[in-house]
């Protein structure tokens, strides 16, 4: 199994679809091992967009992340950084496919609604900014035997 970090951004909370994009997180069968609401700062912002606070575009990609809380998201499943990505599709909502997050709910390169861990790597990496340990919960889910297969989701 793998988690992986979902944060439903302004464009999301303000725009009422929380629940509408959590149902289909677990419609999928991905399981929430941790979710919660914050706002968030500066501080970081900088260190999850490190490798864009030097693009002309930072101060109002920081700026459209403090216009609201978010919800950050523990998901949990066999390849779930995958599966995720597979969900919110391209970044640019303009370009992403129908069927996908940001292609049903976005027309938009930076209001695209979720951001998504790309790697497990920056999974681990993400988790531990937005997360406590005691956050995440590890239990059994009760339909994984519905979800996966003998042998799977080892």
């Amino acid at each position: 199994m793998e988690t992986t970090l979902v944060l439903l951004k302004p464009s999301c909370v303000q725009r009422g679809l929380i629940g509408e994009i959590i149902n289909r997180f677990e419609r999928r069968g991905l399981q929430i091992t941790g979710m919660k609401m914050m706002q968030l700062d500066d501080e970081i912002l900088k260190k999850h967009y490190s490798h864009l606070v030097d693009k002309p575009f930072f101060p109002s990609l920081a700026a459209s992340m403090k216009t609201s809380p978010i919800v950050a998201m523990a998901l949990t499943g066999v390849e779930a950084v995958q599966v995720v990505r597979g969900m919110t599709g391209f970044t640019n909502g303009r370009r992403a496919d129908p069927g996908t997050i940001r292609g049903d709910y976005s027309v938009s390169n930076q209001q695209n609604i979720v951001h998504a861990s790309d790697s497990p790597e920056s999974a681990k990496t993400e988790l531990e900014r937005f997360f406590q340990p005691e956050e995440i919960y590890t239990y059994n889910h009760a339909l994984q035997g519905y979800l996966y297969g003998v042998g799977e989701a080892n």
